[in-house]
């Protein structure tokens, strides 16, 4: 029979040999853990750097972080968002100095000048971009050309977009607007072969013409010379006060005052093209025995004479020509 203390040093040497046992089968398992572990992680980290250029992370060796490692990378301090070609350097497709990437109007014509983003300024607005526009200070509205230059399909001054009378004919004058510019109403009065009267204020019993009077003679002087074909008769007129001789004499003196006023002040008026009338107290228009009927007896009238020979001239001239 074995003594105690041999077998209680047996007990203690399996204890130690099971101890060993399971220390080394745990060593094992942490290494096939550890092992696990690394190749999850190289896949995780291969996941995440496909596609270039990686974004959220950094790569050791790959500093600017574009795909590119460091022993190979030509631009190693490529901004993040770029993308590069295979030497690492950003590419700039449409040539406006913003790289790919970060350039977010990418189709950029060439020669345009660009914000930071890559978008290309427009000042005036007119769809062409600064650098590109050869005009750049085009009205609001105008429509333009390649060039950023405005149109103007009539050729009237204004450009279309804004022109509201398209096809104004090439021989008017327009407003702001493109429209023609109707003639003033002693201008319609003779295209309509109406007389056109004025009470034009003379010295008493004379021809010589008072200072008041000179507005309404430019309102005829103004249509005669921007209507130099035109032929017109200027008539004198009177009261009844005086004799019938003597008021046919002062109304033909005074219709040829009014005519030298005329050529006098405007140059383009023909002066072969106005006649001259006195027709005294003949034609009244009001009556004589009051002195309001006399003042409107006491009249110059201008009327156009040519109207047929001038032909369609008339029916056209409702409104200003472009050289008036």
């Amino acid at each position: 029979m074995r003594s105690f203390p041999r077998a209680l040093a047996s007990a203690l040497a399996v204890v130690a040999l099971a101890g060993m046992a399971v220390t080394a089968h745990s060593a094992g398992e942490a290494k096939k853990r550890a092992a696990k572990y690394q190749s999850a992680n190289d896949d995780k980290i291969y996941d995440l750097s496909v596609p270039w250029p990686f974004r959220d992370g950094h790569i050791e060796g790959d500093t600017d972080g574009d795909g590119v490692m460091d022993d190979q990378d030509r631009c190693p301090s490529t901004p993040r968002g770029s993308i590069v070609d295979q030497f690492g350097c950003p590419t700039d497709s449409d040539g406006d100095g913003v790289v790919d990437g970060i350039d977010r109007c990418p189709n950029t014509a060439r020669g345009a000048r660009v914000n930071a983003e890559g978008c290309p300024d427009d000042q005036d607005r007119d769809g062409v971009a600064d650098g590109v526009d050869q005009c750049a200070d085009t009205p609001r509205g105008a429509i333009v050309d390649s060039r950023g230059c405005p149109r103007d399909s009539d050729s009237d001054g204004v450009y279309d977009g804004i022109d509201k009378c398209t096809e104004t004919p090439r021989e008017y004058a327009v407003d702001d607007e493109g429209c023609p510019i109707p003639i003033g109403e002693v201008g319609q009065r003779f295209l309509d072969s109406e007389a056109v009267a004025f009470n034009i204020e003379f010295a008493s019993g004379k021809a010589d013409i008072l200072p008041s009077s000179e507005n309404d003679l430019n309102r005829v002087g103004e249509v005669l010379s921007d209507w130099p074909d035109a032929k017109i008769e200027i008539s004198g007129h009177t009261d009844s006060q005086g004799s019938e001789s003597f008021n046919r004499t002062l109304s033909k003196r005074r219709a040829d005052a009014v005519k030298k006023w005329l050529t006098d002040h405007y140059s383009k008026i023909d002066a072969g093209n106005l006649a001259t009338k006195g027709q005294g107290e003949s034609q009244p228009i009001a009556d004589n025995t009051t002195d309001a009927g006399r003042a409107q007896n006491r009249r110059v009238e201008f009327r156009l004479t040519n109207a047929k020979e001038l032909g369609k001239e008339v029916d056209t001239r409702r409104y200003k020509r472009r050289s008036e």
